[in-house]
């Protein structure tokens, strides 16, 4: 899956004329369908009118770039009579209130995430602040709407309230008890002090005898408890699915230049033959792009 911050903002590739052919701008929304029916894009025409590339014309989102087949997947505004009523509708999800059927807001879309084929999989719910509550599935969602998103009772969990604190009673003193006073006990009638016997003086010890040594226990230390090893982190099921998109991606990629000719030779940084001009692009040939992070390189240079 793939944000919507991830898609905005890329560049367009033609990977059979090797040129950029302007930048992915907005996402041309389909509300009723709940999922992205185009990508407009900004070039150096931009004066002229909207231009925009379907999103089944999108042969894969990077993490640098936008790739489709030609320019001619780019549609004019006469072009795009098929998506005449979406800008019309000009839905964007992201900034809407989300509201529960029972008329409950919840937050407010902070962001969408989408598939590998355009539907809208999932949708970021944060409060006023800006702080994430939750991630509802598209599921859960009724209605894309132009200034609310219908979401089921309670997908999402309201912040609760800050409940008042009843006022501090203060403590009652505590009532020490009275001291009781007893007796001291009379002296025995015939008691006599014994008096301690003057302590006798220590034999002085030569100077000329040495001490002798005494030896001394060596303590052994405890040997050091090994480090208990910390379980492996389990795989999220976000990280799943991108690895999923990411293995999508990679095999429309293969099925595109598979069989295809190089229109000029491909190495590697360290000079390398990958391909030769003219040579076929084989299961081999898309291996060592792979390795040598060529791919895209390659994709720009078929026949």
């Amino acid at each position: 899956m793939k944000t919507s911050a991830e898609i905005l903002g890329l560049p367009v590739i033609s990977i059979t004329e090797g040129r950029e052919l302007g930048m992915s701008k907005t996402l041309l929304i389909d509300a009723k369908n709940g999922a992205v029916a185009a990508i407009t894009i900004e070039d150096d025409d931009w004066y002229r009118g909207v231009k925009l590339i379907p999103y089944d014309s999108v042969i894969a989102v990077g993490a640098d770039a936008i790739t489709i087949t030609n320019s001619e997947n780019i549609l004019t505004l006469e072009d795009a009579v098929d998506f005449e009523n979406l800008l019309d509708e000009n839905v964007r999800i992201i900034g809407t209130k989300a509201i529960t059927k029972a008329g409950t807001i919840q937050g407010s879309v902070s962001e969408i995430y989408i598939g590998d084929n355009g539907k809208i999989m999932q949708c970021e719910i944060s409060d006023p602040q800006g702080n994430f509550l939750d991630n509802i599935s598209a599921e859960q969602i009724s209605i894309f709407g132009k200034q609310v998103t219908v979401i089921d009772s309670g997908s999402v969990a309201a912040v609760p309230a800050m409940p008042e604190m009843p006022a501090a009673e203060a403590p009652a003193p505590a009532i020490e008890a009275a001291p009781s006073f007893e007796a001291a006990p009379e002296p025995a009638a015939d008691f006599t002090p014994e008096i301690a016997p003057e302590p006798t003086a220590e034999p002085e010890m030569s100077s000329a005898e040495p001490m002798p040594d005494v030896p001394t226990e060596t303590v052994a230390e405890p040997a050091a408890e090994p480090p208990t090893p910390e379980p492996a982190p389990e795989a999220s099921p976000d990280d799943a699915a991108e690895k999923a998109a990411a293995k999508a991606t990679e095999d429309r990629h293969r099925r595109f230049l598979l069989n295809k000719k190089a229109s000029r030779r491909i190495t590697t940084d360290t000079g390398v033959v990958i391909v030769e001009a003219g040579g076929d692009i084989t299961e081999e040939v898309l291996q060592k792009a792979k390795l040598a992070n060529k791919i895209i390189e390659l994709s720009m240079n078929v026949q």
